[in-house]
């Protein structure tokens, strides 16, 4: 059996395109060597004996709700087992609204988006000798700019200087960094979350990729 084993599972909201995802997700985990298992079922997570057979979950789902018996394998995966999480964009952190546990594992809710779709910002990286962020440059997109509640404890490797300018609306008095991509500890696990993602191309280019190949590498060690 291989030593790294990855559990994927998609679904959700069709906008984040959970299934382009899952496919490059899935790309980059075998191209590391990883032994890749692909669900579009939250069932999957209920199944304890699969998930705990794992080294690391990677949750892509969008506005969905989630069972206590879907739910509690995963939280005790990460917390008493060691079992990596790490994903993006809504597939982790806006996955389940109501869900106050998933939120307080992953570290973040998404709030808003001012300006949606298409708003060009810079993500700068914050954290230059962490092993996920070592060497790479900052970079700019044209995405969403997630505006989030984040845990005070998260370790913040990349930020987004929030508000756009030109992007309106009353969030525009409250100038800040907002974090886009972090690390944290959920009891023994280690998780790993990216704030980009609207789409799958958001996540294609060298350095959003690469963020996303040592996030998983990072979060699968115990």
């Amino acid at each position: 059996m291989a030593d790294k084993r990855a559990l994927i599972v998609w679904g959700g909201w069709d906008g984040h395109e959970p299934d382009k995802v899952a496919h490059l997700f899935e790309e980059i985990l075998k191209g590391e060597g990883f032994e890749v298992k692909v669900s579009d079922t939250l069932d999957s997570f209920a199944d304890q004996d699969l998930v705990l057979a794992q080294t690391l979950l990677v949750p892509i789902w969008t506005m969905g709700e989630i069972s206590a018996e879907q739910r509690d394998p995963v939280l005790t995966a990460v917390s008493h087992h060691g079992i990596g999480l790490a994903g993006c964009h809504g597939g982790m952190c806006d996955a389940f609204r109501k869900d106050t546990e998933w939120q307080f594992m992953t570290g973040g809710q998404w709030v808003a988006h001012p300006g949606n779709d298409g708003v060009k910002y810079p993500v700068v990286i914050k954290n230059h000798d962490h092993e996920i962020t070592k060497g790479l440059p900052d970079f700019e997109v044209a995405s969403e700019q997630y505006y989030m509640h984040t845990d005070p404890g998260n370790v913040v490797l990349a930020t987004t200087p929030f508000p756009t300018a030109g992007v309106g609306g009353p969030h525009t008095a409250n100038h800040c960094d907002m974090p886009v991509v972090w690390t944290k500890m959920y009891g023994s696990g280690r998780v790993f979350y990216n704030a980009l993602g609207h789409h799958a191309d958001v996540l294609e280019p060298e350095v959003p990729r690469e963020l996303m190949r040592r996030g998983f590498l990072w979060a699968n060690k115990k």
